[in-house]
C-alpha cells in the first residue's frame, strides 16, 4: 500500500492516512519548533548538524536529549568527545541552519569556521549569534530505531542576544 494512501475520512473530519515515514514527515511538519545546530569535536574533528528533534527532559538534575540519525557523521563524533553542544539559531541565522542541515555539509576546520563561536567549556564548538548554547556531557546513549538518543547532562548555558527571537 503507498505511504500516502489515504483510508477515508471519519465522521470528525480527520483523513486517516497509513502510517508511514512521509505520512509521519508530514504530520510533523505542521508542528512549530526552534532550530539548532548540534555540535561536537574540535578544529579537524568539528562536526555540526541542523536539528529539532530535542527535549529537556530534567530539571533536576539538568538533562537534554538530543536525537541523531545513526549514519549522521554526527553520531560517532558525540561517541568518541562525550559532549555536544545545542546552539539555539536565531531568526537571521537561517542560512547557518541550511548549512548544517545539507548532507554535502563541512566538517573540520571549515566547518568551526561557518559556525565561528570559538568553543565552549565542554570543547563543543559554538555558532556566534545563536540565541542560547547548552553545552551537555553525554550521560547515556538509547538506540531508537534509526536514530540514537544521546543524553546530556548540562553543564554549561550561555545566553545570546534574545532580542533577535
Amino acid at each position: 500500500m503507498p505511504a500516502d494512501r489515504s483510508h477515508g475520512t471519519d465522521e470528525h473530519g480527520w483523513e486517516i492516512l497509513e502510517p508511514s515515514g512521509d505520512t509521519l514527515r508530514g504530520a510533523m511538519r505542521l508542528f512549530p519548533t526552534g532550530v539548532t545546530v548540534i555540535t561536537s569535536g574540535r578544529e579537524g574533528r568539528t562536526e555540526g548538524m541542523t536539528a529539532n528533534a530535542l527535549i529537556s527532559v530534567s530539571l533536576d538534575p539538568l538533562l537534554f536529549l538530543v536525537s541523531v540519525h545513526k549514519d549522521a557523521r554526527l553520531n560517532p563524533r558525540i561517541r568518541a568527545e562525550g559532549y555536544f553542544a545545542v546552539n539555539i539559531l536565531a531568526d537571521d541565522q537561517e542560512g547557518l541552519s541550511r548549512l548544517f542541515a545539507s548532507p554535502e555539509r563541512s566538517s573540520g576546520l571549515q566547518a568551526l569556521h561557518s559556525l565561528g563561536g570559538g568553543y565552549g567549556s565542554t570543547g563543543a564548538p559554538l555558532a556566534a549569534g545563536a540565541l542560547a548554547v547548552i553545552e551537555c556531557e553525554l550521560e547515556e546513549i538509547y538506540a531508537g530505531g534509526d536514530h540514537d538518543l544521546f543524553l546530556g547532562r548540562v553543564v554549561a548555558i550561555r545566553m545570546g542576544d534574545t532580542r533577535k527571537g
